[in-house]
């Protein structure tokens, strides 16, 4: 901290840091136009979603409030902000939204290089139970010459750019990566800013933490069976695994970011294809989790190398601690030999 009352007058912000991180790499500044308008959007949702309960935006999506206005519920808020803010940094050319069956094209007068698939407010079904909810964002370069559609998105997580998420939790965080490790800025309000609070993230090698919705257990596999009681009834005599599950896919991945352990949302009887999705879920955490010395898996490969054939594509997903991620790996080969 420098002097002046405990003011800090060298504050490193996201925008800076971003600013950088593009001129090490000798960037057009492209990508950090594109990041600081997802970091405005990110600060506009932050700002809904503490007012949610007072302001009434979580009320269903085409209410009207006194003066007539269309009330739009925080999820569609969310999205249109984003969007908008995107759009206006005149950095991308195609968005994929969670929100949004087909992907957007943006206007060719406001068209940029990169792609951007992202869920603007991820798990928005806690919100009126106050619980933390998140926004996840993955941007890719455009590899073809042509006119810019859907298929521009289709790519494996290894081409990721940048990627990161927004915590809206007792604080706002953004963890971001550029594919230099991973960094976690909180938002001061103070000043409106987002403030590097954590250099170069690792998660821990082995974690005490396994999170996943147990209420599924009778659909489960065999191979995530075995691996729960090995967690639960550990046979070497060490203490079994605490168990935590928000049910916020952002919360959850962040707390095995931050304690270590293991997070899962496996393909079950049910939904035999997994239930996340791969591009603007699976990947953008695969990614941070790879890039924080952690491992993201299907059972059989790594997230990241699954090459997409669906903007909405769903993937079974079991991230984190890389030794942790390792065992359940070995146990999922004994069961599908």
């Amino acid at each position: 901290m420098s002097d002046k009352g405990g003011f800090d007058t060298n504050v490193l912000t996201l925008t800076r840091f971003v600013l950088e991180e593009g001129r090490k790499a000798h960037g057009t500044g492209e990508l950090t136009n594109l990041l600081n308008s997802i970091c405005t959007a990110v600060k506009a949702i932050s700002t809904a979603v503490r007012k949610a309960g007072i302001a009434n935006l979580y009320g269903i999506a085409g209410s009207t409030n006194v003066t007539g206005d269309q009330v739009k519920k925080l999820d569609v808020l969310s999205n249109d902000l984003v969007i908008n803010m995107i759009k206006s940094s005149f950095s991308a050319c195609v968005l994929v939204s969670e929100e949004d069956e087909k992907a957007l094209i943006v206007e060719p007068d406001k068209q940029g290089k990169y792609i951007v698939c992202f869920d603007p407010l991820d798990g928005s079904s806690n919100i009126d139970c106050l619980v933390s909810i998140g926004t996840i964002f993955a941007i890719y370069k455009k590899t073809t010459n042509d006119d810019p559609s859907e298929k521009d998105a289709l790519q494996p997580g290894r081409n990721i750019v940048a990627a990161g998420y927004a915590l809206y939790g007792s604080a706002t965080m953004m963890v971001l990566s550029t594919g230099q490790g991973v960094n976690c800025f909180m938002l001061d309000p103070a000043i409106g800013e987002f403030i590097l609070v954590d250099r170069d993230v690792k998660i821990k090698k082995k974690g005490k933490i396994y999170s996943l919705n147990e209420g599924y257990a009778q659909h489960f596999y065999p191979d995530v069976t075995e691996y729960l009681q090995k967690k639960k009834y550990p046979e070497d005599g060490s203490a079994p695994y605490g168990s935590r599950y928000v049910g916020s896919m952002v919360a959850d991945v962040h707390r095995t970011l931050v304690y270590g352990g293991i997070f899962l949302y496996p393909a079950n009887v049910k939904s035999p294809k997994g239930k996340l999705r791969l591009l603007y879920e699976c990947n953008p955490m695969a990614f941070i989790m790879e890039q924080a010395g952690g491992m993201a898996t299907t059972g059989s490969m790594n997230v990241l190398d699954i090459q997409p054939t669906t903007i909405h594509q769903r993937v079974p997903v079991v991230l984190g601690s890389p030794d942790d991620v390792q065992e359940y790996i070995s146990i999922c080969k004994k069961h599908n030999k």
